[in-house]
């Protein structure tokens, strides 16, 4: 996965103003699928995590989801439950207050009983990663969310958690967030969200502009932000 393509399919109102890849493809696909799709952008859950999660796994009060076990799609077509990936992939995510907002709605049209699957298709069917595609028209759900060419859903994984860096999750947060259990992953994204580094020192130098702004405007770049750094002790030693 590039770099370009994460903050491609990473950006939200929150970290940047705009919408997210999640927030373009709800717009664009089926009401069904809605909430799955938030939930991936937003939380970063694998697919087979995602379509594995149960109404027992929800809690919707503390605003959580519980990741205890995954699906697998084999070769020979037959799909398996089993742990995840690793064992830190054994967690428990925080929802954002819309995601858990989003959760009720969907339970709310979908209803299901505490152990079975939140998400099926249209006639109760679990979820496999070709009729989910056939199901939201993928390819052209992501034309007109105006994507990649090539957006993948394991895409909006990248998604949430590049927004989780932008938001100011560190390593180890981020690693329990996505449920890895080694560094090298994180520091993917990490290093991803150089472009907001310097949108935080493209505000610092607003600020120092603003606040020196008719107070010795008249002085170069350096001696505004000494003034800003120092404030009334810088003026006390030049007096």
């Amino acid at each position: 996965m590039s770099d370009s393509r994460i903050r491609q399919g990473g950006k939200s109102r929150a970290a940047g103003g705009h919408d997210s890849a999640g927030d373009r493809l709800v717009r664009a696909g089926r009401p069904r699928f809605r909430a799955l799709v938030l939930l991936a952008a937003f939380t970063g859950l694998r697919w087979g995590e995602l379509v594995a999660v149960r109404r027992c796994d929800l809690d919707r009060d503390a605003g959580t989801v519980r990741i205890s076990r995954k699906f697998a799609e084999l070769r020979d077509g037959r799909r398996v439950a089993g742990p995840p990936k690793s064992a830190a992939g054994l967690r428990v995510v925080a929802l954002l207050a819309m995601l858990v907002d989003a959760m009720k709605r969907h339970l709310a049209e979908f209803p299901a009983e505490d152990e079975e699957l939140v998400f099926c298709g249209p006639i109760g069917a679990p979820l496999r990663r070709n009729n989910f595609h056939r199901s939201v028209r993928w390819s052209e759900s992501v034309v007109q969310a105006g994507l990649p060419v090539g957006f993948h859903f394991h895409d909006l994984r990248h998604t949430g958690n590049n927004l989780a860096v932008a938001s100011g999750a560190s390593t180890r947060e981020l690693l329990h967030r996505m449920g890895h259990g080694t560094m090298r992953a994180a520091l993917i994204y990490q290093h991803a969200t150089s472009d907001r580094d310097r949108e935080i020192a493209d505000a610092l130098q607003f600020r120092i502009e603003t606040r020196t702004q008719g107070d010795g405007a008249h002085r170069g770049p350096k001696a505004r932000s000494r003034q800003i750094i120092f404030g009334p002790v810088a003026r006390e030693k030049g007096r």
